[in-house]
């Protein structure tokens, strides 16, 4: 395992949370505190490092409908999960609410909602939706590396299209606005 290019005293600061309940434990070499919750024990590193990586390789499934997207969305997921140095930075792998880059109403923000991507908005200029798609899931990965994320979409997609229903796979590209990277799908096959 690499070295971290910086370390965060996370855990050790989160522990107070346990109001003198909170453990000390040691896992694997590892210093480890453990937070009493209503729900369960909260376990948490004293120190978490962090590498700099790539983030942001991302695809859409486009399906003929919400189950098929979601089946095909989950699969992708854990296709991604088999991939060293991969992950699926949102809850679940699957992206609650597609984004683009800024905002056309509302300046001051950063990233709103991709109305051209949008089953509920089809009469938008620009959709970009087909007619049969009814069910439209994104799916982000972040890597150690630009081959990693790369790996992990050609893998994620490849999962994604064996699930009946899927009508096409797209991306969001986003004018090349968003990160250092455009990694782009049909180089992946």
């Amino acid at each position: 395992m690499e070295e971290p290019d910086e370390k965060f005293k996370t855990g050790q600061k989160l522990k107070f949370f346990g109001d003198g309940y909170e453990q000390k434990l040691e896992i694997d070499g590892r210093t480890i505190h453990s937070i009493p919750l209503m729900s369960g024990d909260f376990l948490v590193e004293a120190e978490l490092g962090v590498k700099s990586g790539v983030a942001g390789g991302n695809f859409f499934i486009l399906a003929e409908n919400q189950p098929a997207g979601l089946l095909a969305a989950d699969a992708a997921v854990d296709a991604i999960e088999s991939v060293p140095g991969a992950i699926t930075p949102f809850p679940g792998g699957i992206v609650a609410s597609g984004s683009k880059v800024g905002s056309n109403k509302y300046k001051f923000l950063g990233a709103s909602t991709n109305e051209k991507m949008c089953v509920t908005l089809k009469e938008v200029e620009g959709c970009q939706i087909p007619e049969k798609v009814k069910g439209i899931y994104e799916i982000v990965i972040d890597g150690v590396d630009e081959a990693t994320v790369k790996a992990a979409m050609k893998a994620g997609i490849k999962a994604a299209v064996t699930v009946n229903g899927v009508i096409q796979i797209s991306a969001g590209n986003f004018g090349g606005n968003l990160g250092a990277y455009k990694l782009n799908l049909q180089e992946l096959f």
